[in-house]
């Protein structure tokens, strides 16, 4: 599936050292997996953890769910080994920590062609490089790091990152790439979870990472189109072509003025709708 048309809703971080857990992931309702060799896997367990990882996508099983694969940073001893062990392998994106600025993704990209990469934004240096690391021509996606950027924001609350989080969304959408939030720590708060997926949809994030499967269902509920947006897109739409056939440029649904732009939207909708229900098959 194109990754500028499929679901991300749910993007769900598995320690690339955990064989259970990456066998539990097939069966999960997620619509992608960041396979994680970085932060989840102790550096003792590094090359172990890279070899159980190859050997796990090898098998496949993982269906219709995005598979991206977070390597070390280019500053420690391991990253150039993580990248070789899955040239040629079964995912679908690189995910890489500590880029900087867009020269720190031409090295990686050399490394291995052909493969979409992923920036973690996670360091106000790369909020305030976001525009030019998104138009890297490999690149496919941010993906957040809510808990280092406000580590080094000294912030308090997700409110102070408003600023950070709309910088790498302008990015994003300007260069037509994928925009993930950052997770949300406290598993077992479905309420706060809720919350924060809610306000991360309504600023335009196409999903959310997570850390537990628990956190699964709430998630994908908030991204997806509810029965009610996907009702109003297909009035707008065919109060539109009605519109259009009377020679006229506007339409008139529920009250509300419906132009060619809110049909562009209507459409992206029912878009993102039929790809979740094709996830789904």
């Amino acid at each position: 599936m194109d990754l500028t048309v499929r679901p991300w809703r749910s993007v769900l971080y598995i320690p690339g050292s955990n064989v259970r857990a990456l066998d539990k992931a097939r069966g999960l309702p997620v619509d992608a997996i960041i396979f994680d060799l970085e932060d989840a896997v102790t550096p003792d367990e590094k090359a172990a953890a890279r070899k159980v990882l190859a050997e796990e996508l090898a098998k496949g099983g993982y269906g219709a769910r995005a598979k991206l694969v977070r390597v070390n940073g280019f500053d420690t001893d391991w990253a150039l080994d993580d990248v070789a062990a899955f040239a040629g392998a079964d995912f679908d994106g690189l995910l890489i920590p500590k880029v900087d600025c867009a020269a720190d993704l031409d090295a990686v990209a050399k490394l291995i062609p052909d493969v979409p990469l992923w920036a973690m934004m996670e360091t106000c240096r790369r909020v305030l490089n976001a525009a030019e690391i998104a138009a890297h021509p490999r690149l496919a996606g941010f993906v957040l790091g809510t808990n280092d950027l406000a580590k080094e924001l000294g912030s308090r609350g997700r409110s102070a990152m408003h600023t950070a989080l709309q910088t790498c969304l302008l990015a994003a959408r300007a260069e037509g790439i994928v925009c993930l939030d950052g997770v949300y720590n406290a598993f077992k708060d479905e309420d706060g979870l809720r919350a924060e997926c809610t306000e991360g949809r309504d600023m335009g994030f196409d999903g959310k990472t997570l850390i537990h499967p628990a956190q699964v269902a709430i998630t994908n509920e908030v991204f997806a189109p509810s029965p009610d947006e996907v009702d109003l897109a297909r009035r707008q739409i065919a109060a539109f072509r009605e519109a259009e056939a009377a020679g006229k440029g506007v339409a008139v649904v529920d009250g509300r003025i419906v132009e060619n732009l809110h049909i562009v939207t209507a459409k992206a909708t029912l878009a993102k709708a039929d790809a979740i229900v094709a996830m789904e098959v």
